[in-house]
């Protein structure tokens, strides 16, 4: 996440306030939303938003402030500053399409599937693309090594992406074979 984006985050009030509450301690959204004095709804919404943009994370310990994703985000950010270079392009040829890439393929990996469909499809056909050529058939057994590529360390499995991507028509199965269909874009 690009720094403006992180500021345009926060120039949410309540996303602030559960921000901070997370900051200060609340590891649930019932302490959350006490502590930031917000509704359970609000406190809701600002908690998913969050939690979408990996600035506060869940674990089984409760809810905590992610700082290895800030860690991760500032060394990109000198990185940039220090080369001159700009964020990997992923090569979609759409704004709106690299700035959800950049949020969720990292790498060459999955970090995560995204919570909203429209950029669930944007990640989706992009890994498709990216994986597997036209009109090439693929055996199960390599579907999933490629597939497990993009899940390393991820918290998606190799099955649910390939069940997402058959179920979506970027790829079709028969007779223990895969191949995407001719006409896909590249």
């Amino acid at each position: 996440m690009a720094t403006d984006q992180l500021i345009r985050l926060f120039t949410d009030e309540d996303r602030a306030r559960a921000f901070a509450a997370v900051a200060l301690g609340a590891d649930t959204p019932a302490k959350v939303g006490a502590t930031a004095g917000l509704s359970p709804k609000d406190t809701a919404m600002a908690l998913r938003r969050l939690q979408a943009e990996e600035v506060i994370s869940a674990t089984g310990a409760g809810l905590s402030v992610a700082y290895e994703h800030f860690r991760e985000r500032a060394r990109e950010e000198r990185v940039i500053a220090e080369s001159g270079t700009r964020t990997p392009d992923h090569g979609s040829g759409d704004r709106r399409a690299e700035s959800v890439l950049r949020t969720f393929v990292r790498d060459g990996r999955l970090v995560r599937l995204p919570a909203q469909w429209q950029r669930k499809l944007v990640v989706l056909r992009h890994i498709a693309e990216r994986t597997f050529e036209s009109g090439v058939e693929y055996p199960e057994r390599e579907v999933n090594e490629k597939l497990r590529a993009w899940c390393t360390d991820g918290p998606v499995d190799h099955v649910t992406l390939r069940r997402y991507l058959v179920d979506l028509g970027h790829l079709r199965r028969q007779y223990g074979f895969y191949w995407r269909p001719e006409g896909e874009s590249s």
